[in-house]
């Protein structure tokens, strides 16, 4: 060989061993990375109805995409004969009126440093037109049937996405019939007034989105109870005697006398009484009078109790004391509470006797 030929022998060999310095040797593989690939479809999920929103899964896929694309294309009914739909390429979309009757589908472009793939969903169902809501569910009623307490109701659960739901509220006879609106009652709360004992209620929901209102009224709640009548104002602690009605009872609940034993020489007793109602709250404002009995025997002016239910009638000795000389054992005395401006016989009021110990040697 000449000396030429081994030269060109020599290059031919370097370049050889740094191609294979590149690419590597046979059966070791690429060095380069792969483009994503699909190994699962994407999925539509949604209801395909104008004005509601549909949207879909990437699917899954190998080479570990770092970013997603999407297009979304409107096909006929059997997903064919697709166009692309322009500006539609977020993960979700919301179909209008130029998609009812067609079917969508949407491609997935996934990507990473080493190119792209693409994969398309099956079609969804063709696209129906909006409607205007429909309940699901019926709206209902909660709360205490009790004159005062606060009612509750639920709206109920309706399709068609409502944007707007309103309530009204109707007083109806012991059946749920023939219902009268309650004017201002459109929250989802109400009071119970006296104006519903002996009735029931019903509540309308009113549903709306930009096709249309749908209302629906709930079953009736039970017959709201009529509250006793007791004459007595709601509340605690002292009752104002005006506030007491019939058949409301005063009543008599402490007395005592001094001085605490009343001889021949005793010429003033002061009587002390405690004037109650309603389950033991004092009143105030109650005029009292007391007289022992026999009459006569001491006598003083009418008083009227304090905010504490209190009051002290003073009377001095009349010429009939005792009434009984030697023989009496006890002060007997008549006290009479009463609401003033009531008939003493028929009004608010009360009437009791109670006795005092006496020493008379």
């Amino acid at each position: 060989m000449t000396r030429r030929n081994l030269a060109t022998t020599s290059a031919i060999a370097v370049a050889a061993l740094a191609i294979g310095a590149l690419f590597g040797q046979p059966g070791s593989g690429r060095a380069a990375g792969n483009a994503p690939v699909s190994s699962g479809t994407p999925t539509i999920s949604g209801t395909a109805q104008e004005g509601q929103t549909v949207s879909v899964s990437e699917g899954t896929w190998s080479g570990s995409p770092t970013s997603f694309a999407y297009a979304w294309s409107r096909c006929d009914a059997s997903g064919g004969s697709c166009s692309p739909i322009g500006g539609a390429t977020a993960a979700s979309y919301k179909p209008v009126t130029g998609d009812v009757g067609h079917t969508l589908r949407v491609t997935v472009t996934a990507k990473n440093a080493n190119g792209s793939g693409q994969a398309t969903s099956a079609p969804s169902a063709a696209v129906s037109k909006a409607t205007a809501p429909t309940d699901t569910t019926a709206p209902s009623i909660s709360g205490s049937l009790q004159v005062g307490s606060k009612l509750t109701a639920t709206q109920g659960t309706w399709t068609g996405s409502p944007t707007g739901i309103s309530f009204s509220w109707s007083r109806c006879d012991a059946s749920g019939n023939s219902c009268a609106t309650i004017d201002d009652a459109t929250s989802s709360t109400y009071n119970l007034t006296e104006a519903e004992a002996g009735a029931t209620l019903r509540v309308a929901v009113a549903a709306t989105n930009a096709d249309g209102t749908t209302q629906f009224t709930s079953a009736p709640t039970a017959v709201v109870p009529r509250a006793p009548v007791t004459g007595c104002p709601a509340g605690t602690g002292t009752i104002q005697i005006a506030d007491l009605k019939m058949p409301a009872r005063l009543s008599v609940e402490k007395s005592t006398i001094t001085p605490h034993l009343v001889t021949l020489g005793t010429h003033k007793i002061q009587l002390h009484f405690r004037i109650t109602a309603c389950g033991g709250r004092p009143v105030q404002g109650a005029s009292v009078f007391a007289s022992p009995i026999p009459y006569n025997q001491f006598s003083g002016p009418d008083r009227t109790t304090a905010a504490d239910g209190t009051v002290t009638v003073v009377e001095k000795r009349r010429h009939g004391f005792p009434a009984r000389h030697r023989k009496q054992h006890l002060l007997a005395v008549f006290v009479r509470a009463s609401k003033p401006g009531d008939p003493v016989l028929g009004g608010v009021s009360t009437r009791r006797t109670v006795a005092f110990p006496v020493n008379l040697p």
